[in-house]
């Protein structure tokens, strides 16, 4: 059996896009190990053909050579091939130090005699979706065709979603009623990217509000620790648009009600949030490839980046991108950017998407 090493990308998005590729690894007979950083390793977790996750103790956008060589020299002997999936010099750097016999991966930085394979890598204008671009690497005819990501995630326990809405003390009675808790939606309003990729956090409360008080539906805000103010925004805004309007119900669990968790969960929980979701709404970040992979219902919003190059892949998976509607007008010749934040300070590709398109869209998915 060919032992292989994959080191995989830094981004949530992108180790979820690798799916593809070690399901065609695992399914010729190899048995895989990935090398991740700490904050991406829960995906390959929930990856059954992973045999083993290896967190590496690098820093992100340090060489580190002395820590590289230390892992190394744990590595070595280990395996007959490694994937080396990002395009950066230091990605190529253990696998080589490990001495690898064969080591695979895209042309870049320089890094030409530490790579035994080498793929030409193409421009980013012509480079084919994410998905396939990884599938490459296995050398297999067909292999960069896209194909959807899968993950294996349990969704949260009734009584987890229970004690995270405060109402646990609740639980019991309201089963012996034959009731439960109100579904929820998630709603991912950041994007690590920078603005350019974000719907307004006041759309995002105004949807949320509407969630609760036309369908009943809890909500939950997801993001990370960098996006705890923003969670507390949309948190805010609900509470002040649903002030004073009435909710009767004889327990408090059977209320709907907006739950903000940005910066409260690690990676592996949000991701069983994401499982037991009734449908998401996010931003084009590394949730949004989660939610397709587990195969939730979600419209994915897009601003400066593009959904031709990064899609959600799945059958259950809606796309909003005012760049490829040719009734709105003027059209949008400045997208996609894919910059941080607006060069022209006018956001139009995401102020322009209204919570009503969004609304008629998600409301169908939950139908």
């Amino acid at each position: 059996m060919t032992r292989s090493l994959v080191i995989a990308p830094q981004w949530i998005g992108d180790a979820v896009m690798t799916e593809p590729l070690l399901r065609h690894l695992h399914a010729r007979g190899e048995c895989i190990t990935v090398g991740a950083l700490p904050w991406v390793a829960p995906i390959y977790r929930a990856m059954p053909q992973v045999s083993e996750v290896v967190e590496f103790p690098f820093v992100h956008g340090s060489v580190q050579l002395s820590a590289r060589r230390q892992v190394a020299r744990a590595l070595t002997g280990r395996f007959d091939v490694a994937y080396v999936l990002p395009n950066s010099l230091k990605s190529a750097l253990l696998p080589f130090l490990a001495s690898i016999p064969k080591r695979i991966g895209y042309l870049g930085e320089a890094r030409v005699g530490l790579l035994t394979h080498r793929l030409k890598n193409p421009p980013r204008q012509n480079r084919p979706p994410m998905v396939g671009f990884y599938s490459s690497l296995s050398g297999e005819t067909g292999a960069g065709e896209p194909e959807h990501p899968q993950l294996s995630v349990s969704a949260l326990s009734s009584s987890a979603y229970a004690d995270a809405f405060g109402v646990a003390h609740e639980a019991a009675d309201v089963a012996a009623w034959g009731l439960a808790p109100p579904p929820y939606v998630v709603l991912v309003p950041g994007s690590e990217y920078g603005p350019a990729k974000r719907w307004p956090a006041a759309y995002f409360a105004q949807l949320a509000a509407k969630l609760m008080q036309e369908l009943g539906l809890n909500v939950v805000v997801l993001g990370s620790s960098k996006e705890a103010a923003l969670g507390l925004e949309i948190e805010q805004l609900v509470h002040m648009s649903l002030s004073g309007k009435p909710h009767q119900s004889a327990f408090q669990t059977l209320l709907p009600r907006l739950l903000s968790l940005t910066g409260k969960t690690q990676l592996s929980e949000a991701m069983q949030w994401i499982a037991g979701a009734q449908a998401v709404v996010c931003n084009d970040t590394g949730l949004m490839h989660v939610a397709a992979a587990l195969k939730v219902p979600q419209v994915a919003l897009f601003g400066s980046s593009s959904p031709v190059h990064t899609p959600p892949l799945s059958d259950v998976a809606q796309v909003l991108w005012l760049k490829q509607e040719a009734s709105y007008q003027p059209p949008l010749d400045c997208a996609p950017c894919f910059e941080r934040e607006c060069p022209l300070g006018h956001m139009r590709c995401l102020n322009d998407l209204t919570v009503a398109r969004v609304w008629a869209l998600l409301h169908t998915l939950l139908k």
